[in-house]
């Protein structure tokens, strides 16, 4: 019996997903586990393995299609076997499933496929091949084929590659398409080839073309995508406004060097500067409810427990997951979740239910060398801290100028939801707490 595959569903905010690449193609045969697709949600990757062994019978997707989550994606099975119910029913419509083949070993792929390689044919430019819904999709917007750069498997034209030419006005009319070259420069509104280019003198078409201007189109991953959309829509709909400051930073690197040197007769993990943040972070912001909460148009959030999140930079862009109530947890407990929660998003493997929920974010960017910046709040937060490095500063001492170690901090903080004043007594009291980290520990 034949096996349908679906797309998976991680985490319950995820919707769909996007399929980045097919590992088989129709007529091939696989082994229970092999890798058939890789996909991604707007912030983390997968890999989907084959859940038994056999044949690939059909594909209903393509490379770059969002698919919703429990969808159907393709089938296993043996040659000859009914798929027929597992066709989705909007390609079934477009495209009547082949007939399943009796008593033949060794199917023909394209019966075996429900959707047939559509080729498309030109007086000028010969055959190609071009998927079913990129011929519709064609069809529907006039869009100039012989211009199309195909992306999909085997050199095939897919539908984002209709959709690119439809998007570069890159059209030809009704009149012009069946009788032009991909030579032909077209006059019309954006480019679009009419019929009045056809007619055009041979010594304007052997006009030498314009030095091609060197560059490169990248499109957009979608994790772009999606920072910046949450990017703009923050600075767009928020007063957002920074407050910077910066603490003593000598007893704090003290007990983290005592911490490093006894961790394994303690028992405890590395514990990093940035882990002694958090953890500050985390205890302090109890006391200052307006930054540890929600902005909701016309409601506040407040939050019971600090939900932090924690910025992090990954191959595939910015991420920011969530450590929960860490307020509960010991610094050590809380440096173990964080590395734990920070790992699975370099790695690309995170849930994406970590990637939500957070009511208040911390961003370092001290390793870098920063002393301080400009953080922007991840909405519908009300605040973020950003850390910077540690600087050699000059202060009084007995009458004396005497150097130590500074490190920054600045808080941007939502105007509509706190005022100035309430933002920067939340940062006086987070610099009291990290110059005296150790009675922080006692409480």
């Amino acid at each position: 019996m034949a096996t349908l595959v679906i797309m998976p569903r991680q985490g319950q905010s995820v919707e769909s997903c996007i399929i980045t690449a097919f590992n088989k193609k129709v007529g091939d045969t696989v082994e229970a586990g092999e890798v058939l697709f890789s996909y991604e949600t707007d912030k983390s990757s997968f890999d989907e393995p084959a859940p038994v062994a056999g044949k690939i019978l059909a594909i209903f997707r393509e490379e770059g299609d969002d698919v919703p989550c429990l969808e159907n994606v393709l089938v296993i099975g043996n040659d000859g076997e009914d798929f027929s119910e597992f066709i989705p029913k909007s390609e079934a419509e477009a495209t009547p499933a082949a007939p399943v083949a009796e008593s033949v070993p060794e199917a023909p792929m394209a019966e075996a496929a429900p959707v047939a390689e559509a080729i498309a044919t030109t007086s000028a430019g010969g055959d190609f091949a071009i998927s079913p819904r990129a011929r519709l999709l064609a069809e529907k917007t006039h869009a100039d084929l012989l211009k199309a750069v195909p992306t999909g498997p085997n050199g095939r034209i897919i539908e984002r590659d209709v959709q690119r030419l439809v998007d570069m006005g890159l059209t030809v009319s009704p009149a012009a398409k069946d009788a032009y070259s991909s030579a032909v420069e077209g006059s019309g509104i954006s480019g679009k080839v009419v019929l009045a280019d056809l007619n055009a003198p041979a010594a304007q078409e052997a006009a030498p073309a314009a030095p091609a201007t060197e560059y490169e189109d990248v499109k957009l991953p979608n994790i772009r995508k999606v920072i910046a959309k949450s990017m703009h829509q923050s600075l767009s709909t928020m007063a957002q406004l920074t407050l910077n400051t910066s603490f003593d930073a000598t007893k704090l690197m003290a007990l983290r060097a005592s911490l490093k040197a006894g961790a394994e007769k303690m028992g405890i993990g590395n514990i990093t500067l940035n882990d002694m943040v958090l953890f500050a972070v985390s205890r302090v912001l109890l006391n200052h409810k307006d930054l540890n909460a929600h902005y909701l148009d016309d409601t506040m959030r407040y939050f019971t427990n600090v939900n932090l999140g924690v910025a992090v930079d990954t191959p595939r862009g910015l991420m920011v997951p969530t450590v929960f109530a860490a307020n509960k947890m010991t610094l050590n407990e809380l440096s173990k979740s964080a590395k734990v929660v920070i790992s699975a998003a370099q790695e690309g493997t995170i849930n994406p239910d970590l990637l939500k929920g957070g009511s208040f974010t911390v961003t370092n960017l001290g390793s870098l060398g920063i002393e301080s910046f400009t953080p922007v709040i991840n909405p519908p937060q009300t605040g973020i801290l950003g850390v910077g490095t540690i600087t050699k500063r000059i202060k009084e001492v007995n009458g004396e100028d005497v150097t130590y170690p500074a490190m920054g901090l600045s808080l941007t903080f939502d105007h509509r939801a706190l005022d100035g004043a309430p933002a920067a007594k939340f940062l006086k009291e987070l610099v009291a707490a990290l110059e005296n980290f150790d009675l922080l520990l006692t409480k």
